[in-house]
């Protein structure tokens, strides 16, 4: 086994003799150490801080050597030290090979058995309703838009037609962002209560036609019960162009309730009020489930109310300066959490976001 020998003479040939005596014993142990333990032993014995081979050469050689010499011993060591990182490396992979190779030959392997199979998740039932919904309108030709959940008064309200004083301004409707009491009215924050913003960002960066859906999720300050929670989801749509009608928001709206429930399904259009449109309606289609005759998803009534919808506002153009004169549109708002309970027959709102597993498998 190889030691270090001190220097007596430091002249380059003498050097040059030591070098290649410490080569040639380092490039014969690496090639001993054929397996995880000697490899182990060889590392610890060549590059162990306190008593490795290098380390004495650096004691006994570069330390010891006069002053003249020690650039000329300096070189030679530095260039010792390279070539043992490097075989040491190459011993590593060797013992890390011939392990690997001992450890399949001692090991029986069936290919014949299955493999470990990975439960793979699914989408969660109101996103899978929500896709339904977004792929329907999408083969009509909408689009789809997205906006941000942290609205300005502005977007969420004002430019929607909603006068200063209504009631879902209020802050038992509205999770109004805290400290905003220094702004100006219309650019206070709020967790959006609609994705109705998105349709004023959109018309302020789009010439018509527009036709385009807003998926997402909204906000407001509603206590949780089985068919409410301060957290929902919606999908609402716009178009606007020149000569849209009511017949054009009829048929729109017809085709996507047919397309969801089948060709069976009847539209019905009660008049109602919203702010942002005007002739405003609630539509209802007929129970998918009894064919109207009435049942319990139906209330007996053999008539489910799904959204409301109407031609879009003259004020709401005013806001991103489109023409009410040239152009019209109508809108249309659903909440997709209530189509997932119809689809599904969930009874309870709540259960789409306790995240309790044994629901949530069923839909696997």
């Amino acid at each position: 086994m190889y030691t270090v020998p001190k220097l007596e003479d430091f002249s380059p040939a003498a050097l040059d003799a030591a070098a290649a005596e410490l080569l040639a014993a380092l490039v014969a142990e690496s090639h001993a150490a054929a397996d995880p333990r000697s490899f182990e032993e060889f590392r610890n014995r060549w590059m162990a801080r306190k008593n490795g081979v290098l380390t004495q050469v650096n004691d006994l050689w570069l330390k010891a050597a006069p002053s003249p010499a020690k650039r000329d011993v300096g070189q030679r060591v530095n260039a010792l030290k390279q070539r043992a990182e490097a075989l040491v490396a190459e011993a590593e992979q060797l013992a890390a090979t011939a392990a690997l190779g001992s450890k399949l030959k001692s090991e029986t392997i069936d290919i014949s058995l299955p493999g470990i199979e990975r439960p793979l998740g699914v989408r969660h039932p109101v996103l899978r309703t929500l896709d339904e919904l977004i792929s329907v309108f999408v083969k009509m030709g909408y689009s789809v838009a997205e906006g941000p959940e942290v609205e300005s008064d502005y977007y969420n309200f004002e430019a929607l037609n909603f006068p200063p004083n209504h009631p879902a301004r209020d802050t038992q409707d509205t999770l109004f962002i805290a400290n905003q009491e220094q702004r100006a009215q219309r650019d206070r924050l709020l967790l959006r209560t609609h994705t109705s913003p998105v349709q004023i960002r959109t018309m302020e960066k789009l010439v018509p036609p527009v036709r385009v859906i807003c998926p997402g999720k909204v906000h407001r300050n509603d206590a949780p019960d089985a068919t409410h929670s301060p957290v929902f989801h919606q999908l609402e749509g716009l178009c606007v162009d020149t000569n849209i009608t009511f017949g054009d928001l009829k048929g729109t709206l017809d085709h996507a309730m047919k397309s969801l429930f089948g060709s069976a399904v009847k539209t019905s259009f009660r008049p109602s009020f919203f702010p942002f449109t005007e002739p405003s309606v609630e539509v209802s289609i007929s129970c998918p489930f009894c064919g109207g005759k009435g049942c319990r998803p139906c209330k007996q009534s053999g008539w489910i109310e799904l959204l409301g919808a109407g031609m879009v506002d003259p004020n709401v153009f005013g806001f991103v300066d489109y023409d009410p004169k040239k152009l019209s549109g109508f809108a249309f708002g659903m909440g997709v959490e209530r189509l997932a309970m119809m689809t599904y027959n969930v009874d309870d709102i709540q259960q789409f976001f306790y995240g309790d597993m044994r629901f949530l498998e069923q839909f696997a």
